[in-house]
């Protein structure tokens, strides 16, 4: 992904899924996915995202690698490389049915993943094993050190007990841009005390950004209004340049409905902020 030549600051969606049925090149395998329960039915391929991506004026997407395929990044690798300019990417490799988080062989698909596939980074989802901490047990420590060798983003996608973990590893390894999706999937009818607090308290890290997708912590429909007095606190924390927008429906509540962005606030947030974290890797093939 690379930075557009249009006028106006690049909107850019931070997290979209693509995937495929019924196409033998890219395979949806439920023995490998890590939600064999839910495998879809319809396409959303690349061709459909950028579809979208021309109804909503979105310039660029990073994709989120989709559950359906587990461990197998080829198709985000091929939206990758087929639409450079338009997309980038974040794998599945470690976690919850993926490669174990102890297996020594991380570092090494990692830095494959950005060399050969040119992916800017991966997701990791304690979310998914709630009772095992693995996110920061030094076994994970030497994926996190290749990708701060190789200036990878990490998404982390986190339940509300888990947030301390993603400041543990972010102190450690300051060199990982960290980017927490869906406000760590905070409860808002629970006391502060049971989430958000320790979410603000990552503020202390320079690496760590918060993706502003409201609609699955809040519990109403669009424009999610009770999860703006969340996103004003956030913002108070983090400051403009440390939030990204993400989800192509979302883009009208950030750029036109919420009251407290300036202008040149939605610029970092709709698009400066993802072209920071989500650099291009920058590997000798």
């Amino acid at each position: 992904m690379q930075i557009t030549t249009n006028s106006r600051a690049p909107i850019i969606d931070a997290a979209a899924h693509a995937w495929v049925v019924n196409n033998p090149k890219f395979p949806l395998d439920p023995a490998i996915a890590t939600c064999p329960e839910n495998m879809p039915t319809i396409d959303e391929s690349a061709e459909h995202l950028l579809a979208r991506m021309a109804s909503y004026g979105i310039d660029q997407t990073v994709i989120s690698h989709v559950c359906y395929y587990g461990r197998d990044n080829r198709y985000t690798a091929y939206c990758v490389n087929t639409y450079p300019e338009r997309f980038t990417g974040v794998g599945l490799l470690a976690g919850y049915r993926l490669h174990p988080p102890a297996d020594r062989e991380n570092p090494a698909r990692l830095e494959r993943l950005m060399r050969d596939d040119g992916l800017s980074g991966l997701r990791l989802s304690p979310i998914y094993d709630p009772d095992v901490e693995w996110l920061n047990d030094p076994v994970s420590y030497p994926l996190w050190r290749k990708a701060e060798e190789l200036g990878a983003a990490f998404n982390i996608f986190a339940a509300p007990h888990q947030v301390g973990q993603i400041g543990d590893m972010a102190a450690r390894f300051p060199g990982v841009n960290v980017v927490v999706d869906h406000f760590a999937m905070i409860d808002i009818t629970r006391p502060d005390s049971e989430g958000f607090e320790q979410l603000l308290d990552l503020n202390r890290h320079s690496n760590v950004y918060i993706r502003t997708s409201l609609h699955n912590p809040s519990r109403q429909k669009l424009p999610h209004r009770d999860m703006w007095p969340y996103l004003e606190r956030a913002y108070d924390a983090f400051g403009p340049r440390r939030l990204i927008y993400a989800t192509g429906y979302e883009l009208l509540v950030i750029k036109d409905l919420i009251p407290f962005f300036t202008r040149q606030d939605k610029e970092w947030i709709l698009g400066g902020n993802a072209l920071a974290v989500y650099r291009p890797p920058k590997i000798e093939k």
